[in-house]
């Protein structure tokens, strides 16, 4: 997957028309672009920033069926998460893995009440079940969760649901479309949408690299921006009433410590009504997650104070060891792009639900959903594009197409297990030359072959993609991060071939940008 060969591909199809065109290089317009091109659609996708760079890689890191969702009564929701979330782990082994949680319980109903819940769950993954849930003695719940507070603990329910690295995901995503015939484009930015007659016809775009404009034709175009799926609805009509209603969700990051061992705590109902999660990832903990709605959604939010002093609150009523500023590594936030359906106040409320809308001049916006059903939303729009499109029509294929890296045992590759297969071909970069066997920096686990394997396979442009998607930095240790953002741009500028004034830029740009991770 080189960027090159990309650009290469996209201006060799010449004025010929695409079958479909995807706006958007997220979780979804990725999912897209898998299924269109498995079918045999000719599928080009363009992304204006990086693959994942939004919400999709600043997610709580779960393939879910959404125990909330349960609560709510939304039945059909759940069942179609746990599905999904089962063929996740099928396709995605190398990524996806069975995550035990544990519900502390501190009342007197909550070991009944839970616990029946949780076997409703189970009830309803059925053959895509992770495992049983059961209930827990106090003595048990302390040790699965050593660092609990156990003062009024009772006891507790332990289930299980899946996590993943989302932009691991989206990457080894990228490279699958681009292996099944696709042709996808980071840092490419839409400038307008073309009409024929009144309907979509193609679009304008420009490579913000070289400054090139491309005029690319299209049987259909399939807006998938998440967040910013209004504002590419208005490039068509400027009237169109705006459907999304973004809500935040910030989460912090701690060190293993404070939760150790491979067991996350789920607290169902917060003070703000909201289910929160403290999960081992990486090495690290995650604690998330806050709903707060915002007006408009910003390529860089940034945490409230008051979403912080929530997890900090929440974190320190379940946690023996209360944690302070300083104990914070990064803050990280993702935009939730929830589908306004009436006039509901509170997002929490909103429709988790995916929505899949085609325009009077034939847009199609797919939007809503979530990470865990990103499949069941691509093969979903394809369906409805193909036929707007009038291609032959075709069934898809991704229930059973393994995401690229594929491997089932890919614990065997050691730190390198992320990247399943391509394991083995990092550790052949380590043979060109040992010096990029270091880490990149003491406090993190990155080392310079993954950087060189990011930009000679995997599209990264800059310290950026490399330190926030292409590896996990920003998000595990945002300060390491900044301190290694030069040792990443030396080894970008010699395989992109930039010069020393290039290096300077990008690790100013990335200093500036890790700011807003960092808990002051």
């Amino acid at each position: 997957m080189q960027r090159e060969t990309m650009i290469a591909r996209l201006e060799s199809h010449g004025d010929a028309p695409w079958d479909m065109v995807i706006v958007g290089g997220g979780a979804t317009g990725l999912g897209v672009a898998i299924d269109s091109a498995s079918r045999g659609y000719k599928t080009l996708l363009l992304e204006r920033h990086d693959f994942a760079k939004g919400t999709s890689s600043r997610s709580t890191k779960l393939v879910h069926g959404g125990v909330r969702y349960l609560q709510q009564g939304n039945v059909s929701l759940v069942m179609e998460a746990l599905k999904e979330r089962g063929i996740l782990r099928q396709n995605a082994p190398h990524l996806v893995h069975d995550l035990p949680f544990v519900v502390p319980n501190y009342d007197w109903w909550e070991a009944p009440f839970y616990g029946i819940g949780m076997r409703v769950y189970d009830m309803l993954a059925g053959k895509y079940g992770f495992g049983p849930s059961k209930n827990l003695s106090r003595d048990e719940t302390v040790e699965r969760l050593p660092t609990i507070e156990t003062e009024g603990l009772r006891g507790g329910v332990v289930y299980h649901d899946g996590q993943f690295d989302d932009a691991r995901l989206a990457i080894n995503m990228a490279t699958t479309a681009v292996e099944q015939g696709a042709v996808l484009l980071n840092y490419v930015n839409v400038l307008r949408l073309e009409k024929t007659d009144d309907i979509v016809s193609g679009l304008v775009a420009v490579d913000e690299e070289t400054g090139t404009e491309y005029t690319v034709q299209a049987k259909v175009v399939i807006n998938a921006t998440g967040p910013f799926s209004d504002a590419v609805r208005q490039m068509e009509n400027p009237e169109a009433k705006p459907m999304i209603r973004p809500s935040q969700g910030v989460h912090i990051v701690l060190p293993k410590a404070f939760l150790p061992g491979n067991t996350a705590i789920m607290v169902p109902h917060t003070d703000d009504g909201r289910v929160l999660f403290a999960i081992p990832w990486h090495d690290h903990v995650v604690v998330g997650t806050t709903d707060t709605p915002i007006e408009e959604a910003t390529e860089e939010p940034r945490a409230l104070a008051e979403e912080i002093t929530f997890l900090m609150t929440h974190a320190a009523r379940y946690l023996t060891k209360d944690p302070t500023p300083e104990d914070v590594r990064s803050v990280f936030v993702g935009i939730r792009p929830l589908v306004a359906g009436g006039d509901e106040e509170n997002t929490a409320a909103l429709s988790r639900d995916h929505s899949l809308t085609i325009s009077k001049g034939g847009l199609v916006t797919i939007t809503g959903g979530k990470w865990t059903t990103y499949r069941h939303m691509a093969e979903d729009t394809v369906d409805q594009a193909a036929i707007l499109a009038g291609l032959e029509e075709r069934a898809t294929v991704t229930r059973t197409l393994n995401i690229h890296g594929y491997h089932k045992h890919a614990e065997e590759f050691g730190s390198l297990a992320i990247y399943g297969t391509d394991a083995r071909k990092i550790e052949a970069i380590v043979r060109e030359d040992v010096t990029w066997a270091a880490k990149i920096h003491p406090a993190l686990p990155t080392i310079g072959a993954e950087v060189v394997w990011a930009a000679r396979e995997e599209m990264a442009r800059s310290v950026e993609d490399v330190l926030a998607r292409r590896t996990r930095s920003l998000l595990l240790h945002a300060r390491a991060s900044v301190e290694a953002a030069p040792a990443v741009a030396k080894i970008l500028a010699l395989v992109l071939g930039r010069d020393q004034a290039w290096e300077a830029a990008q690790v100013e740009a990335y200093e500036t940008l890790a700011t807003g991770y960092l808990l002051e």
